[in-house]
Formats: C-alpha cells, sequence, structure tokens
C-alpha cells in the first residue's frame, strides 16, 4: 500500500482487548485506513503502531474508540507520536511478554450464531463437531494458563492445528484469524461415552448415544466449559428423584438447560428483559416465573414458583439437544453438595461414579473451573446472583486509581477480589468455603490470578469473623499487612463502588449472618458509611438463637425466640415440632445456654416463615425466605412496628403475624411491606439528623425482589437517591469488592 510515512503513533490499548478478535480488527482497519505497521499482545493489552496519512491515522484512532469488536471493551488508549520508522505493510506481530504489566482476560463466550450455521450444515466440516469456535466465541478464560493470551499458553496447546485449520488462523478474511482454540474434528479435541468399565463410544456416536441415554431417563456427567454438570430428562420424576438422591440435595432447586426461547416460554413466564438476558453471549442462567402446567418433574424445584433456567453455550450442548426427545435438562453442578464442582478426567473415578449411569467426557484441560452464573431480571437490568461463567474476571472498572490488594470474601458464595490500576478484579463464583477441598480452589484461583494480572498485594482485607476459613488464611500470610472488614459495611461499600459513590451514604445491610463489632451476629444494619469507616446508627431488635448455625437450618428455634420475646405463647404455632426438643430448646432460651445473640434480617424471614407453616427445617441456605417470598399477597398494608431509639423492634409485628397464621399468603405479603416500611422509616430518620440524601441496599435479603421492589417504591417517593447491585451480587458474592475498596482507603494511610 502507498503512503507516506510523516509520523509514526503508537498506541497503548487497554481493556478487554485479547481474546475478543481485536487483532484482525486492527489488520482489517489499518487496511481500510490505508496504514502500515503492526499489532501485537502484550502483557499490557494490545500495542499498535502505525504510520501513513495523518487523516487516515486520525480516523484510525476514532474507530478503534467508537466501534471495537463486540467482544472487546476498551477502557483507555494512550497514544504517542514518534518519529517515522519506515513500514511496510500491517502485521500481526507475535506476542510481547514483560513480566511487570498485566492485560485483562476475557470470558468465556456463548457459541455465535457463525458457528451455530457450521456446527449445523453437512456440508461443513466442522458438521456436528462440538469444540466449533471462533474468535467471537468460544472457550477463554477456563483455558487460559497465563498471559498475553496466545494458543501456547492456553491448554489448546496440546492440539496441534491441521493445516486447514492453521490456514484459517492465518488469513486475515477468515472469522478464524487469531482464533486461539481453533479446532476441528482432524486436529481438536474430541468426546468419548464412558460407564464404569470404560469407553462405549467417540464422538458423534457419543453424543447420539448420551441423548438416548438421558431420553432413557439415565443420569449423567457431562464435562463442559468450566466443570461437569450432572444431567437428566427435567421431566422424569424418577430421574429428578435419583440424582436429589446420589448428590445429596433434598430440596435445593435445580437449575434448567432448554434448547431456545420457545422451549422455555413453555415452561416459564418471559419478560423482555429475561428473554434478553437468556440470549445475551454470557447466557447466564435465568430466574424466571414458572407456568403451573409446565412438563417438569414435582422434584425439579420443591415448594418454589420460579425456575433457574439457562440456553446452550457451547456446541456440545446445542448437539444434545439436536433432535432429542426431551424439552428440558436438569444441568446441575458435578459434586455433592458443598464440595467444588468436578472439572478434571482424573476426578471422573472417585467424584463421579458414584453420581452418574454415564459419563460425557471430552479431553480439553479446563484450567480455570468456572461454574454457571445466576441472574435475576429487575426493572429491566440483569441483577447477578452468582457471578461466574461469562462475567468472570471481567473487572469492576472503578474510574479512580487504586493499589494493589487482595480481598479474601466471605465464607458463603465466596469470591475473591484484586485491585491494580483503576479495577477490581472479581474471580468466578467458588462457593461455600466449609471445607479443605473447596478452600483449595480459593488458593488456586488466587494464584491463577496473581499470575495473569501481575498483582503483589500490599494489604490482605478479610472479613471479621474469626472462624471463617479466608480469616485464617490471610492471617497465615507472612509478612503482608491485614486488615479485618466488618461484614455489613463491606456490603454497603460494594454497593457504593459498583455505583461509583464514595460517600457518605445512608446503608441499609439486611443479611442472614455477619460478625459484629460487639462480637454478636448482626445482620438488620442501618449505616452511615463512606470507604473509611462506618456509624452503626440503628439495627433490628437482638433476639437469642438457640444452637447458632442449628438455627439457620431448624427456622422454627428462630421462631420460638421471637415468639417468647413477643410475649406469645408458641404451642399452637409450633405442634409439629417434637415437644421434647420444643421443651429443651425452650429451656435453653430462658437459661441463655448455648445461645448467641441476633438481630438479623434473615433470621427474622427464617421465624416468619416457621411461625406460618411454611418451612420449620431448611435443607439449603436461604429456603424459608424463598418460600415466604413465593407466597406473599399483594398488600399496601405493613404491621405495626416500633423504632426505639437506635432499634427496629418488631415485636408488635411477631404478635400480628401470629394471630394471622391461617392467612399466610396475607400474612407473608403484609410482613414484606413491614420491612420495607423499616427501612424506609430508618433512612428518613437518618436523613433528618445527617441531610443525607444517598441510601445503599445490599446484602442477601435484597435478592428478595419483593421486598427491593417496595423499599425502592417507598425510598423514591420520599425522594431518596436509592442504589442498588446489578455488577456484582447483594448477597456475599459481592462483599469481596466492599473488602477491597475500604482496604484501598486504608492503604493511603499506611
Amino acid at each position: 500500500m502507498a503512503v507516506s510515512f510523516d509520523l509514526r503513533r503508537r498506541l497503548q490499548v487497554h481493556g478487554i482487548v485479547q481474546g475478543v478478535g481485536f487483532r484482525p480488527w486492527v489488520y482489517g482497519l489499518a487496511y481500510q485506513f490505508g496504514l502500515s505497521g503492526y499489532v501485537l499482545n502484550s502483557t499490557l493489552g494490545v500495542t499498535i503502531e502505525v504510520e501513513g496519512d495523518e487523516v487516515g491515522q486520525l480516523a484510525f484512532v476514532a474507530e478503534l474508540k467508537a466501534n471495537p469488536p463486540v467482544l472487546a471493551i476498551v477502557d483507555e488508549i494512550v497514544e504517542e507520536l514518534l518519529p517515522p520508522n519506515g513500514f511496510t505493510g500491517f502485521t500481526i506481530r507475535e506476542s510481547h511478554y514483560d513480566t511487570a504489566g498485566f492485560a485483562l482476560v476475557p470470558p468465556d463466550i456463548a457459541t455465535c450464531p457463525e458457528c451455530l450455521t457450521d456446527l449445523r450444515d453437512p456440508a461443513n466440516r466442522r458438521f456436528g463437531y462440538p469444540f466449533t469456535n471462533c474468535t467471537n466465541c468460544g472457550p477463554r478464560y477456563s483455558i487460559i494458563q497465563d498471559i498475553p493470551y496466545d494458543r501456547p499458553l492456553t491448554t489448546m496447546s496440546e492440539f496441534p492445528m491441521c493445516a486447514e485449520c492453521d490456514a484459517e488462523y492465518h488469513d486475515p478474511a477468515d472469522r478464524r484469524f487469531h482464533a486461539q482454540p481453533n479446532a476441528c474434528p482432524v486436529c481438536g479435541p474430541w468426546v468419548e461415552l464412558w460407564n464404569h468399565s470404560g469407553v462405549l463410544a467417540r464422538g458423534k456416536d457419543a453424543i447420539t448415544e448420551t441423548r438416548g441415554l438421558l431420553a432413557a431417563g439415565k443420569v449423567l456427567a457431562i464435562k463442559g466449559l468450566g466443570g461437569f454438570h450432572l444431567a437428566c430428562d427435567a421431566a422424569n420424576e424418577t430421574a429428578v428423584l435419583t440424582l436429589r438422591q446420589r448428590k445429596r440435595r433434598t430440596d435445593k432447586p435445580f437449575a434448567l438447560m432448554v434448547e431456545n426461547l420457545d422451549a422455555a416460554t413453555r415452561i416459564c413466564i418471559l419478560a423482555d428483559a429475561d428473554r434478553a438476558a437468556l440470549t445475551s453471549i454470557r447466557r447466564p442462567i435465568v430466574l424466571l416465573p414458572r407456568l403451573d402446567d409446565a412438563p417438569l418433574a414435582n422434584a425439579i424445584a420443591p415448594g418454589l414458583n420460579w425456575l433457574g433456567v439457562m440456553l446452550p453455550y457451547t456446541p456440545l450442548h446445542h448437539l444434545l439437544f439436536n433432535g432429542a426427545e426431551y424439552n428440558a435438562l436438569v444441568m446441575t453442578s458435578a459434586n455433592l453438595s458443598e464440595e467444588p464442582i468436578a472439572a478434571r478426567n482424573d476426578e471422573v473415578a472417585p467424584r463421579l461414579h458414584p453420581l452418574a449411569d454415564f459419563i460425557l467426557l471430552h479431553n480439553r484441560t479446563i484450567h480455570a473451573r468456572v461454574d454457571d452464573s445466576v441472574v435475576r431480571t429487575f426493572e429491566g437490568k440483569e441483577r447477578l446472583l452468582r457471578r461466574s461463567r461469562g462475567f468472570a474476571p471481567q473487572p469492576v472498572d472503578l474510574r479512580v486509581p487504586v493499589g494493589e490488594v487482595l480481598a479474601c470474601g466471605g465464607e458463603l458464595k465466596n469470591t475473591l477480589c484484586l485491585t491494580k490500576d483503576h479495577y477490581a478484579i472479581l474471580s468466578q463464583h467458588i462457593g461455600d468455603l466449609e471445607n479443605r477441598e473447596t478452600m483449595q480452589v480459593f488458593e488456586d484461583t488466587l494464584h491463577h490470578m496473581q499470575r495473569f494480572f501481575r498483582v503483589a498485594p500490599k494489604l490482605i482485607a478479610h472479613d471479621l469473623h474469626p472462624q471463617y476459613l479466608t480469616t485464617r488464611f490471610a492471617l497465615a500470610i507472612p509478612d503482608i499487612p491485614r486488615l479485618a472488614v466488618q461484614h455489613h459495611h463491606a456490603h454497603i461499600a460494594a454497593c457504593m463502588a459498583e455505583n461509583r459513590i464514595t460517600g457518605p451514604v445512608i446503608g441499609l445491610a439486611f443479611d442472614g449472618t455477619g460478625y459484629g463489632t460487639d462480637g454478636r451476629i448482626w445482620g438488620g444494619e442501618i449505616f452511615i458509611a463512606d470507604f473509611t469507616g462506618f456509624e452503626r446508627a440503628a439495627h433490628f431488635r437482638y433476639v437469642p438463637l438457640a444452637g447458632g448455625d442449628a438455627a439457620v437450618r431448624q427456622p422454627w428455634r428462630s421462631a420460638l425466640a421471637y415468639l417468647l420475646d413477643a410475649g406469645v405463647a408458641p404451642g399452637p404455632l409450633l405442634n409439629q415440632v417434637p415437644p421434647q426438643q420444643l421443651a429443651i430448646v425452650r429451656k435453653m432460651l430462658d437459661a441463655h445456654v448455648n445461645t448467641v445473640d441476633c438481630c438479623s434480617c434473615g433470621r427474622l424471614f427464617d421465624a416468619v416463615a416457621a411461625i406460618l407453616g411454611i418451612r420449620l427445617e431448611s435443607n439449603y441456605e436461604g429456603q424459608a425466605a424463598m418460600e415466604l417470598e413465593g407466597i406473599a399477597e399483594d398488600t399496601e398494608s405493613p404491621y405495626p412496628f416500633d423504632f426505639d431509639g437506635d432499634t427496629l423492634d418488631f415485636r408488635e409485628t411477631v404478635r400480628a403475624i401470629a394471630r394471622d397464621a391461617a392467612t399466610p399468603g396475607l400474612a407473608a405479603g403484609r410482613f414484606h411491606r413491614t420491612l420495607a416500611a423499616a427501612a424506609a422509616e430508618s433512612a428518613r430518620r437518618l436523613r433528618k439528623a445527617t441531610r443525607l440524601n444517598r441510601v445503599c441496599l445490599s446484602g442477601g435479603s435484597f435478592q428478595n425482589v419483593r421486598l427491593l421492589r417496595q423499599t425502592l417504591e417507598l425510598l423514591r417517593r420520599d425522594g431518596f437517591e436509592a442504589y442498588t447491585h446489578s455488577l456484582v451480587p447483594a448477597n456475599d458474592g459481592g462483599l469481596c469488592l466492599g473488602q477491597a475498596m475500604i482496604a484501598n482507603h486504608a492503604l493511603t494511610r499506611l
């Protein structure tokens, strides 16, 4: 190309610009504007140098900023003008490795429409191939071993490309130009179907056999993008009950996968925002209202009127529905309850043989375990409940400089966070850190992310609770200062961070359990907070709970405590509890033996659910509260409550609920209204005292859409600026972001 070499521009592009087709796009853009030079991946992002006509260069830079590839996120372009170098032509150079730099790593992306066309075209050489991908889709984070993002630094390095794939990879006109996971049936990974004795089938035959086994009611372990799923026909009651028994999952709902939106409408009610979430490139599990006549097994989601549904996000998933006899599959994480998701082939025998009749596996190594993300739509937006595949490790852009900090998160729904430059980089969902196996995944994930992002923490933040495994982990690291962060302060700080508020704010943190500065269990908190500290302005009334964690598993214990505190005889309301157990726990409460004082919103939800006969024993976290939300009827009438000094007192509420126990749906609806009214009244009182008008809502209780909607309605009606979560979960999955922001402000004072 003929150009005049008047000047040279060096552009350093920061953001998610590796693994998203950025270099091939830049190549085409340079050709379009008649420029010479090069583009390469580096540990800093993408480096570009261009020479040629200045008008063309300026147009090139403008296009870089305005219209990057659909999967790319350009956060910053640093320009430098240099003397001309005499480039001839434009090339994609070998990647540059610098141990000091860091680049953002893209999340895994669902199969694109073009690759689906290849998959379904009998004339295409990738017809029926379960690992079809291109620069616009496919595995990313789950296969990357290090940066820069090039095939030798991924688990695809085990598969040398054949001549045809190599030609695609080097052809600027091909959409697989520099697609690092590029593969085909000749040179790429393959699938095998196993029983407990050995291989039954390979390739297309394995997938055909798998469809038949699922239709016949068998339970299969299927290796996917970030780990194994356990799958069965969601309409087959026997298969679903068998899966529950083997997985030791009594009631917790199973996620479902359906072929397309039409299939989803046969089982659920879909709003426009739900359709958008289901079909997005991230393909999360979306919580949807269940149709009463949905053709599904009753054991899919016992006691709940919503379902978690996702669409296929890998070619293999699409092939499982190709001509299948089932409408929906259970697709749940392949693990026993409380264990990490299985991801390696060497875990098949010890972990999956007891759970599955057959196993469909493949030989592409999963480097990072990545579970499915879960969202719920509200006010037209996705609200993350579990941030993992498709989202992690995409950072939260804080728009302010931050230091290098590690935030360890909490114990339940754990994620960790690293900060650097102006980013908070959250890990994928790790899980509940209640055993050594899950803690090992936490440590592996940390080392993985530190290697990617070149973070050497100058400060480590952890929860205030002294017994959390993350606290013990943080305290065991030598030579790095640690900071204990109160649980609910971290919740409010997380909401502030994602909404880019520096504070101070009124913070309403409603959840199940958080260790307080007074050594008691908090969870119904009204704060004045910023990143430097908090003032506990008010809280729910304390009640004693007998047996500590036993009260979480047995909501009737909370009900007994709240009823006795309110002066209500519990007998008629808790008559399904064995009298001997009731008597023992009552003695514990009367004598304050083996009890802990608690002011938790979550335990209040549990108590109300038990008083109304909804749930006396919980088989998973939040079960009682979710079922209570599910039966709640619409009403504008809250119950009475008291606000005495710094204490929100719900004893009168409990007395009224006990009187209304014969109409549980109405009582549940009025209870939600009461909590929303109490939240709004708390904010009004603090605004009067402080003149603050910004309110942040956080904590797991605000995953409850009924409570969230009613609270926001009241706050907005009173003129408050109310902020909620969408980028990170309101539950403990977002805790690490708040810890990281608090730690960064503390770092400036060290």
